[in-house]
């Protein structure tokens, strides 16, 4: 009675189902963003001592996509296949039936169903989870934050198995060749932040974990950011043998200062070779044109100036001049009028007539007496 019950409860207890020849166990869901690690546990339970032989971990994109090999294992040898081939690993304890699988650097064509395929020594029975993937926009790498102000720093480890974190380190370096320094290290016994070295260096009292630890979560807040905090933050999560990474670079922005108008505010500053050139350039400029800019004020004076006395002695000339029509034909000519220029007029035509005589020649000469005195007499 005792055997059949047994195999009849191990099912329901672990929430398994039964097939013909599989062993099948409820999908989980899991998320995670582009550029992060995500753990898909395979874990077989049993009360009995059962070794496992194989192990496939296969994957589909979609309901009617056909499936991809992402790693097998067999006879000890643990194989990456396809486009997942350096970037999964199985990290799972196969002595304690643990086929676990560690996918590193997710991308967006990572999302889809992961099946775990577990095979254990003399079972016909197959024992499968699968695992749906959910893969969110990479959060950013790089943070600008201004000084005084604080930043929360992100680090979680997504896994579908409750891993608990053994430790937690937090290390800053300011460069390439900089030494490293500890920012925050947590110990999960002591369930507080401890300070490595001294007084945790120039971060004590400025930094707080703030992540949920019971979730894989190591967060912290930075606080007074300050502008030597400039440089990159990288987080490791310690579960047993697995080391789960994490790297922010912070960058820092001076605020402008806010200054009042003060004597020593106004003091003259020492200019640089730019702003010397300019001002060499703007006064010689000023220079060479300031006589051409005299001479045409000149001649824009004289301009209006003469225009200014042609108006002026055209107006003098309208009022001292008469109207020429009032002038000639304000009053009517008399008859005695009329009577001495007709003298002045004949006097003029016998005047013209006296100074340019013709004389007859001597051959045309008259010979009548007659006419010889009335020549004279004229």
């Amino acid at each position: 009675m005792f055997c059949p019950l047994k195999l009849i409860l191990m099912p329901v207890l672990l929430d398994y189902s039964l097939g013909l020849n599989d062993l099948i166990v409820s999908s989980l869901e899991l998320t995670v963003h582009v550029g992060d690690s995500a753990l898909l546990g395979c874990v077989f339970q049993s009360t009995e001592e059962k070794h496992v032989t194989k192990v496939d971990w296969m994957f589909s994109s979609g309901e009617h996509a056909k499936d991809d090999y992402v790693l097998y294992y067999y006879a000890n040898l643990s194989v990456p296949v396809g486009r997942f081939k350096n970037r999964v690993r199985l990290v799972g304890d196969i002595l304690r039936n643990d086929g676990s699988l560690l996918l590193q650097n997710v991308e967006e064509a990572d999302q889809g169903t992961y099946t775990c395929e577990i095979r254990l020594e003399r079972e016909s029975l197959v024992f499968k989870k699968a695992v749906v993937l959910h893969v969110l926009l990479e959060e950013p790498k790089e943070l600008m934050v201004h000084v005084g102000d604080s930043t929360q720093l992100g680090c979680v480890f997504q896994s579908t198995e409750e891993k608990r974190m053994t430790k937690v380190d937090w290390m800053f370096s300011s460069g390439e060749h900089a030494k490293e320094e500890v920012v925050l290290r947590y110990y999960p016994k002591l369930s507080v932040p401890v300070g490595y070295s001294e007084n945790w260096g120039r971060f004590q009292n400025r930094v707080t974990l703030v992540g949920d630890t019971s979730h894989n979560d190591a967060s912290i807040l930075l606080q007074g950011v300050k502008e030597s905090d400039r440089g990159s933050y990288t987080c490791s999560i310690h579960l047993g043998n697995l080391t789960f990474r994490k790297t922010t670079t912070l960058h820092v922005i001076v605020k402008e200062p806010r200054t009042l108008v003060t004597p020593v505010a106004l003091r003259p500053e020492i200019l640089g070779g730019n702003q010397v050139v300019i001002i060499v350039g703007i006064v010689c400029g000023t220079v060479l044109l300031l006589p051409v800019l005299i001479l045409t004020m000149k001649r824009t004076h004289r301009n209006e100036s003469s225009v200014t006395s042609t108006m002026l002695v055209k107006s003098l000339e309208n009022v001292k001049k008469p109207d020429p029509e009032k002038h000639v034909y304000s009053s009517i000519a008399t008859r005695e009028q009329i009577e001495a220029e007709e003298e002045s007029s004949g006097k003029a035509e016998a005047t013209y007539m006296t100074m340019h005589p013709v004389w007859p020649s001597l051959r045309s000469a008259p010979s009548n007496p007659a006419d010889k005195r009335q020549l004279g007499e004229f």
